[in-house]
Formats: C-alpha cells, sequence, structure tokens
C-alpha cells in the first residue's frame, strides 16, 4: 500500500522534493572516502543518490515507487551520472550486502516497531569501518507542518538514535530547526534531527 500511496504522491507534475541534495547530505557528503560504495535507502525521486553519484562514489539506491525510480532515472540521466536504482520495498531489499556508507534521507514512512527493524537492517549493511547517516524529522515537527508524515511516533529523537545505534561511534548527533526549500514537499522551518555514525572496524 505504501508503494501505491508513493506512486500517487510523485505523479505530480515536477519533482515533490526538489532535484538538490539535503542541506545534511551536501554537509556530510564530505565524510565519505573517494569512491565510496554507498546506499541510499527508501531514494525517492533521486535527488541525494544522483547527488552523492556526481561526488564520484557508487550508489546503489531503491524505493518503493515505480514512478519515483522512473524520476530519479531521468534526473540521474539529466546530471549524467550512473546509479544502480532498484524497485523494491524495504522488507525485501538484500540487506546481506555491505556498504561503504548507508544513508537514509526523511525515511519516516515507518511506524515504530518496523523503524527498530530498518535500523537493525541498515546497520547490518554498513561494512566496519563504515558510516551510517541518518537525517529526519523530531517529533514537533508534527505542528509545523512543513512537511513529513502527521505520525510524532514515527520521528526521531537523540535519546532514540542513542539508543538504536549506542553499539556504533557517534560522530554527530543534532536537533535543530531549520529553514528548508526542497520542493513543494518540504517547505519551511523544520524540525530535524541528525545523526552520523561509524562502525567498529
Amino acid at each position: 500500500m505504501a508503494g501505491m500511496n508513493w506512486n500517487d504522491r510523485y505523479a505530480t507534475e515536477g519533482f515533490l522534493f526538489g532535484t538538490e541534495p539535503a542541506d545534511f547530505v551536501k554537509r556530510e557528503a564530505g565524510r565519505l572516502e573517494p569512491g565510496s560504495r554507498v546506499l541510499c535507502v527508501a531514494d525517492g525521486e533521486g535527488r541525494n543518490s544522483v547527488h552523492l553519484a556526481g561526488l564520484g562514489h557508487a550508489v546503489t539506491a531503491f524505493d518503493a515507487s515505480t514512478v519515483g525510480v522512473e524520476k530519479a532515472r531521468a534526473l540521474a540521466e539529466f546530471r549524467k551520472v550512473a546509479v544502480d536504482f532498484n524497485i523494491s520495498g524495504i522488507e525485501a531489499w538484500d540487506w546481506s550486502r555491505e556498504y561503504d556508507a548507508v544513508v537514509g534521507i526523511f525515511i519516516q514512512f515507518a511506524p515504530p516497531d518496523l523503524r527498530a527493524q530498518l535500523f537493525g537492517w541498515m546497520k547490518q549493511a554498513v561494512a566496519p569501518g563504515g558510516l551510517l547517516l541518518l537525517h529526519g524529522y523530531a517529533p514537533r515537527q508534527v505542528s509545523y507542518k512543513t512537511g513529513g508524515p502527521p505520525q510524532a511516533e514515527n520521528m526521531y529523537t537523540v535519546d532514540l538514535l542513542t539508543e538504536a545505534f549506542g553499539d556504533m561511534e557517534i560522530l554527530r548527533i543534532d536537533d535543530y530547526d531549520h529553514e528548508v526549500d526542497e520542493g513543494p514537499g518540504h517547505s519551511g522551518l523544520s524540525a530535524l534531527v541528525d545523526l552520523v555514525a561509524r562502525k567498529s572496524g
């Protein structure tokens, strides 16, 4: 059902979340070693995976929405970069493959039980010494109404992420408000939470 819902959302003209990467991705991409193998989880219309491929990384991306992946492929072609795009839900993805970095940007469709599984899968996919980059909304985002789902329980808190990823070396964790301009889907003052963590080698 989620795939159908996202197909409907992505079927609008243009890009729902714009074609530029999230500010978090632009800011944190410098942590990646040149030519890193990167997995972009639930990548939507491809703005983040295409940006990382443009920096010279070997990027794999997946999303459940066929419409979103079609748009992502078109964006990659326009930017003249190569991304290994795949159509898959999170439960169907092969999490046994390892990457130098796993990136999750606004993947807050998952309710708490599924989110706990997803976090475990993402950690599993990070190679020893690799990075996890996670960026999403804090619960107060629901009252801001500038993007994201209406369920506060789907959002991130510093305590939640510290507990979930406490077995990794946390390099950055932050909760802050920021003006976001990422297409009609994310626009205005937003309550954001960032996590960058390294898996022990």
